[in-house]
């Protein structure tokens, strides 16, 4: 794989334009079921629409990413050959029902139940199964080659939490979400995707340094995919004069942001914040005396795609299309990995 572009899609506007300048689409997102069934309606309103979609971009690659729709839903669709192959079944039939190229399990995390989610030891041998399961299902579809994808936590947890390279027998490339490095679980106000590591930076942590980790494990550069983050994560209450909030300790963990759209109506140097631009993390920041705001814009997302074509990464997916309705950033990796 080579200058990837790929987005992810779930509700809000999606034109002509953008289907002609990705090379894939995520549709987010298909939920998967204790009982190994696949629901799709409701959940995504662009479903109806892969029909214009195809005929906008022939070419366009529209893949289904899968959440689970209780907390054990994926432990327990892995557990056992019966339901291994129960819902491979139901993924395949939901490839051939939407015209679909290919399915992304999208699953937070593999034997970690940080994210609220109900797991298992055991889920680190059976994701393999699972994995051969839909994809020998997905190959007996036949006709056009259809692809197997995961996203996957973007550091060294994940990579010991699953079967690396073993999956890769499986997969096409792994989506490797180099967003969120800071979140929730963080206190210190800092950079959510940028593309490198700040040596001061005491939770270490950046889209080359996890995307080497996943390297160093196996998997072939051209396999694996950067993130970018069309939204903002914000740490509040930060008390700090000197280094405009960065590297900061917070009282609480980093919420979400404004999406890209509004950062550019309501916040790039308005309301009282100034940007900033980290020239060691190649990452931009908002400040305004108490508020620190980390996203990518142009200048980081033309960063990582030049980055990804040196290294021969597969290419940049993004979450989320609605984030962005100038189309703005889409167009940055556009014309990035065109030149």
């Amino acid at each position: 794989m080579k200058n990837e572009i790929i987005g992810y899609v779930g509700s809000g506007q999606f034109k002509k334009e953008d289907a002609q300048k990705l090379t894939g689409i995520n549709l987010a997102f298909g939920e998967l079921h204790n009982d190994g069934s696949v629901t799709v309606q409701g959940r995504i309103d662009k479903i109806n629409l892969i029909p214009r979609i195809r005929e906008w971009n022939p070419n366009l690659r529209i893949i289904l990413s899968m959440v689970q729709a209780q907390r054990d839903a994926f432990t327990v669709c892995c557990a056992t050959e019966e339901m291994r192959r129960k819902a491979a079944a139901s993924l395949a039939e939901a490839a051939v029902k939407y015209d679909l190229d290919g399915i992304d399990l999208d699953w937070e995390y593999p034997c970690v139940p940080s994210n609220g989610s109900a797991v298992s030891p055991d889920d680190k041998h059976n994701f393999t199964l699972f994995c051969a399961e839909i994809r020998k299902a997905l190959d007996a579809i036949g006709g056009k080659k259809h692809y197997l994808t995961i996203a996957a936590g973007a550091d060294l947890y994940y990579v010991n939490c699953v079967e690396l390279p073993d999956l890769m027998e499986y997969l096409d490339y792994i989506n490797v979400m180099t967003y969120d490095l800071k979140c929730g679980f963080h206190a210190l106000a800092g950079h959510h995707t940028s593309l490198f590591s700040k040596n001061a930076d005491v939770f270490m942590n950046s889209c080359a340094q996890a995307l080497a980790v996943f390297e160093a494990a196996g998997v072939s550069a051209d396999r694996l995919l950067m993130g970018a983050a069309f939204y903002s994560r914000k740490w509040e209450d930060l008390k700090d004069d000197e280094n405009h909030g960065l590297l900061v300790l917070c009282p609480h963990g980093g919420g979400y942001g404004p999406d890209y759209e509004l950062l550019v109506k309501e916040y790039l140097n308005k309301n009282g914040y100034t940007e900033y631009w980290d020239e060691e993390a190649q990452a931009p920041y908002l400040f305004n005396g108490s508020t620190f705001l980390s996203y990518d814009n142009p200048r980081s997302l033309k960063a990582k795609a030049e980055y990804c074509k040196e290294k021969g990464y597969g290419g940049i997916f993004y979450w989320e299309h609605k984030c962005d309705g100038t189309g703005t950033l889409l167009d940055t990796l556009y014309q990035a990995f065109q030149s």
